[in-house]
C-alpha cells in the first residue's frame, strides 16, 4: 500500500505532462529509452536498473539478470506514439508492473490505473448528482399554511414572456342584441341616413331622399267635413211605444 507523500506524489504525475523539443524530430524505437531517462523527466526514477546499465555502458539485456526497477519500451507505432511500462523485476522470468507511461509526438504523460479511472467517475458522478441536489433544494419552498411546493425561477419567466390572452367579454346578452337591432330597423325606417359611405376613409355620398308628393289641402278640407256631415245627419223616428190595453173580466 502507498504512503500518502507517495499517493500524492503520485496523483500529482497524473496531471502533469513533459516533452523535450531537441528531441521529437530524431525519436525511434532505439533512442527513446534515452530520451524518457533524460534528467528533467519528473517519471525518471533514477535508482532504476537502466541507469546502472547506462552507467556502466552495458546492453538493455542485461536487465533480465538483475533485480528491482526498471523501464522497457512496450508498444513503439512510429512517428507518433511510444509505450513505456515502469516494473519491478523480481527474477529474470516474474516482473510486476508498475505504472505505464505514452509518449505522443513526443509529449510524455503518465496513464492512470483502473483505481484512478474508476475514482474519477464516481467522483463526477457524485458531484453532479450533489449539484442537482443542491439546484433542487434551492427551488424547495415551505409554509405551515400551504406545506412544501416548487418554485421555479424559469417558470416565472416563461409565464412573463407568454402574451396574456384576454377574456373576451359578451357586451350584451342575446335578448337585448334582438332588441336593439329591432329598434334600430325602426329609426332607419322612419329616419333614413342622408349619407352613406362605401369604405372606410372614403368621403361620404348624400344620398337622395325621395319625398312623397302631399295631398292637396281641399282634399283634406272635403275629407274633415264629409265625416262632419255625416255626424250632423237626422237619425230616423223612433216607433211610440205600445198602448196599453184593458182585460176583460
Amino acid at each position: 500500500m502507498k504512503s500518502p507523500s507517495l499517493r500524492l506524489l503520485y496523483y500529482n504525475l497524473l496531471g502533469i505532462s513533459w516533452v523535450d523539443s531537441g528531441w521529437v524530430p530524431i525519436l525511434n524505437p532505439g533512442n527513446v529509452l534515452d530520451y524518457f531517462s533524460e534528467r528533467s523527466n519528473p517519471f525518471y526514477d533514477r535508482t532504476c536498473n537502466n541507469e546502472v546499465v547506462k552507467m556502466q555502458r552495458l546492453t538493455l539485456e542485461h536487465l533480465n539478470q538483475m533485480v528491482g526497477v526498471e523501464y522497457i519500451l512496450l508498444h513503439a507505432q512510429e512517428p507518433i506514439l511510444y509505450i513505456i511500462r515502469k516494473q519491478q523485476r523480481q527474477s529474470p522470468t516474474q516482473v510486476i508492473p508498475l505504472s505505464d507511461y505514452y509518449i505522443i509526438a513526443g509529449v510524455v504523460y503518465q496513464a492512470p490505473d483502473l483505481g484512478t479511472v474508476i475514482s474519477s467517475r464516481v467522483l463526477s458522478a457524485v458531484h453532479g448528482i450533489q449539484s442537482a441536489f443542491d439546484e433542487a433544494m434551492s427551488y424547495c419552498r415551505y409554509h405551515p399554511s400551504k406545506g412544501y411546493w416548487w418554485h421555479f425561477k424559469d417558470h416565472e419567466e416563461r409565464e412573463k414572456a407568454k402574451p396574456k390572452s384576454k377574456k373576451k367579454e359578451e357586451p350584451s346578452s342575446l335578448f337585448q342584441r334582438q332588441r336593439v337591432d329591432t329598434l334600430l330597423l325602426d329609426l332607419r325606417s322612419k329616419f333614413p341616413p342622408t349619407f352613406y359611405q362605401p369604405k372606410p376613409g372614403e368621403k361620404p355620398i348624400p344620398v337622395e331622399v325621395k319625398k312623397e308628393p302631399e295631398p292637396p289641402a281641399e282634399g283634406v278640407k272635403q275629407e274633415e267635413r264629409e265625416p262632419a256631415s255625416k255626424s250632423t245627419a237626422p237619425a230616423p223616428p223612433s216607433k211610440p211605444p205600445p198602448e196599453k190595453r184593458a182585460r176583460l173580466q
